[in-house]
């Protein structure tokens, strides 16, 4: 099996005047690791993490705090669909979940995304002559991505305020369990309509003398869905600090590749030029030798 070395040689072609192949080989493996190393975008590869584990946090806390919420509701709430194609809460509930699928999905592409233009935008700064260009379209790509990355960061914002509705209704219903216990003879109440989950003519609401509030606050469902929507908010704020982290990144590679790009034009400039003297003297030298013969 032939390897390759950084200078483009092979295994197999290399030179070793020791005729020992193993440092030789060492080296080149060693230095074959260096650069790949030295070309991982290591920003963006945190920021690609810590995207994916905010999203996973969200949605699958998410999901899974939603169907607690459908449990409580038609258990201790005694709520039940509505037959049709009414838009009550178990339909938003249904929407909520689609919604979380889509995120999920996009994200995982989007992060993906992001990583491969943080390579190529490494790859272009590293090996500015080598087989990498930097042209205008990458100039543009990067633009772009600054631009979706800052839109999906407000857009995580409204998601985050957005998600904390719920930790907070369930940290009234919590803390109306824990004063229950704590004072004696309290009737305590939760009313539904308070939230806009139903409407102000359906009254759906829990006291602390009924059965089904004893029974609820003595529940698994509570407790665990009530978290499950902290660690869901706890995602959000993950998410947008990823993106932040992007928007840092994709600013700086841009601020790399702009001034790369111009050096760029300044080197290229220089080898015209360089050129251009070169064969000046070249036909100088020609005359002379002409006129001299």
């Amino acid at each position: 099996m032939m390897h390759c070395f950084p200078d483009g040689s092979s295994e197999s072609l290399r030179f070793n005047p020791t005729g020992n192949s193993g440092p030789a080989e060492a080296q080149g493996c060693f230095e074959c690791c260096i650069k790949c190393l030295g070309g991982i975008p290591y920003a963006s590869l945190i920021a690609t993490i810590l995207l994916y584990a905010g999203v996973a946090l969200f949605c699958g806390c998410g999901h899974e705090a939603l169907s607690g919420t459908v449990t409580i509701l038609q258990t201790y709430f005694e709520m039940a669909r509505t037959a049709g194609d009414t838009l009550d809460v178990f339909t938003m509930i249904d929407i909520f979940k689609y919604v979380i699928y889509g995120i999920a999905a996009a994200f995982f592409v989007y992060g993906i995304l992001l990583m491969v233009e943080g390579f190529f935008t490494t790859g272009a700064i590293k090996d500015l002559y080598g087989d990498f260009k930097i042209t205008t379209c990458g100039r543009c790509v990067s633009a772009w991505f600054i631009m979706l990355t800052y839109l999906f960061m407000l857009a995580w914002l409204g998601v985050t305020a957005f998600t904390s509705l719920p930790v907070y209704m369930y940290f009234n219903l919590w803390t109306i369990c824990r004063n229950s216990t704590l004072v004696e003879g309290a009737n305590l109440c939760l009313d539904l309509r308070q939230f806009g989950i139903v409407t102000i003519g359906e009254e759906k609401k829990v006291c602390t003398v009924s059965e089904n509030f004893l029974r609820m606050c003595e529940s698994t469902e509570l407790n665990m869905t009530f978290h499950l929507f902290i660690v869901a908010l706890a995602g959000a704020g993950a998410a947008v600090i990823a993106m932040v982290h992007y928007l840092m990144v994709l600013s700086a590679n841009w601020a790399y590749v702009k001034d790369a790009c111009r050096m760029q034009k300044y080197e290229d400039i220089k080898s015209k030029e360089e050129q251009e003297l070169h064969d000046i003297h070249s036909t100088r030298s020609k005359e002379r030798l002409n006129a001299y013969t």
